[in-house]
């Protein structure tokens, strides 16, 4: 495995465990070189999922991309790493489980926005606001009201 802050290609595993949901093993790695730690995931290769956008385009599915949404909508908010990794992962799972090889990005939108409802409600808005590409102030009040009425 290369290290990703000095390019050497040897390290030594300190630690090995699978991940919660059971479908990767999570290892921490030090480099050989520069003595650095870093974190390597380690799944199961399987049939590439498929998004079918709004444009009816499609692509393979991006963990990565999902989870740098997810970051840009949680920043400056109290939720931790840890806990969009594992939000990103259970989405992940639902939609492999599902055992379909393409799902809509609305299918995907949808199952991000509904749990991260639950985990930060200024993240949920700042997500559906992109997500739901709100147009004026009053798309964002309207969301606003029924996130208030679940309440």
């Amino acid at each position: 495995m290369k290290c990703p802050y000095c390019g050497f290609e040897e390290d030594k595993v300190i630690d090995s465990r699978p991940t919660d949901e059971g479908s990767a093993i999570r290892r921490r790695r030090e480099c050989c070189k520069c003595q650095k730690r870093f974190t390597t995931y380690e799944k199961v290769e399987s049939l590439p999922l498929m998004v079918i956008k709004k444009d009816k385009t499609r692509q393979v599915f991006n963990r990565e991309k999902l989870l740098t949404g997810l970051l840009r909508a949680c920043e400056k908010r109290p939720v931790s790493v840890n806990d969009l990794e594992q939000l990103v992962e259970g989405i992940e799972s639902q939609v492999y489980n599902s055992l379909q090889r393409e799902v809509t990005s609305k299918a995907i939108g949808e199952m991000v926005m509904s749990k991260l409802k639950n985990l930060d409600e200024v993240a949920y808005v700042r997500f559906a606001s992109v997500y739901r590409q709100f147009k004026d102030i009053n798309t964002f009040m309207d969301e606003l009201h029924k996130l208030l009425k679940e309440k």
